[in-house]
């Protein structure tokens, strides 16, 4: 199994002979609004995709699914519902199904608990988009564990803070290899959106079979958590050798 990081959430995940998108943002820098009520409001994205117009071409067409973990604008942007063709197989959580369809996609699987897509083990979990009000107000988010035979198995926690659902999906699911949405997405009030060091090592330390690693940071406006920052801290919790922290457009192989 091979995953490429091309930015924030955004993966390119080989498995199973499959080519899957993960969270596509695709907009170049700076072409949407910054994120309302937030500490810097610099427009997003912060950085461009680390590929040319050309290749993104290339890995559209190559690709030959989307995982949506959600609709946020930053994990499924206009650029993406334009660029990517209408026939593209889709896996979502049931509440996004009616968003992209609606956005002329044809091929839309809204999964509610787990089965078979494109011929992978596909299963949804759950999760929490911050805490409280904020929490409620950000909507439903999913995670998916995807498994091919004779490969790691994957958990893509999606936008989740540590909570009681991301547990379970990693005491139910016992995943090789965890993609976790880190940058401590955080506005001018409440606690943050998304994971932080802590919960990070929270996850470490919940399953230390499963090699880890962090995205999600350095791309928009309220993601206060840089890469620096984490490996900092995970290195002061003698975490270091359990997560990677990938570069835009690093690709990391994985194998069972």
């Amino acid at each position: 199994m091979q995953i490429q990081l091309l930015r924030h959430a955004t993966l390119l995940v080989t498995v199973g002979g499959r080519a899957l998108l993960v969270d596509p943002m695709l907009s170049p820098a700076g072409a949407m609004d910054p994120v309302a009520n937030a500490a810097s409001q610099r427009r997003i994205p912060l950085v461009d995709l680390p590929i040319g117009d050309a290749d993104l071409a290339e890995l559209i067409a190559r690709a030959d699914g989307v995982v949506v973990t959600h609709t946020h604008r930053d994990h499924w942007d206009a650029c993406a519902a334009e660029l990517i063709p209408k026939d593209k197989p889709i896996v979502c959580q049931p509440s996004d199904a009616a968003n992209i369809g609606g956005a002329g996609f044809t091929d839309v699987t809204p999964l509610e608990g787990a089965g078979e897509w494109l011929g992978l083990a596909v299963a949804r979990t759950g999760g929490r988009h911050g805490t409280g009000e904020i929490g409620q107000r950000m909507g439903l988010v999913s995670g998916f564990v995807i498994r091919a035979a004779g490969e790691p198995s994957l958990y893509i926690a999606g936008d989740t803070i540590w909570c009681d659902e991301a547990a379970a999906a990693l005491v139910d699911h016992r995943p090789d290899v965890t993609v976790l949405n880190a940058g401590a997405a955080q506005f001018l009030t409440g606690d943050p959106i998304t994971m932080t060091a802590a919960d990070v090592a929270r996850v470490c330390h919940a399953l230390p079979s499963a090699q880890v690693l962090a995205v999600h940071m350095e791309a928009i406006n309220h993601c206060l958590l840089t890469r620096a920052d984490l490996r900092a801290q995970l290195a002061a919790a003698g975490l270091a050798g359990r997560v990677a922290i990938p570069a835009d457009g690093e690709a990391l192989e994985f194998v069972a």
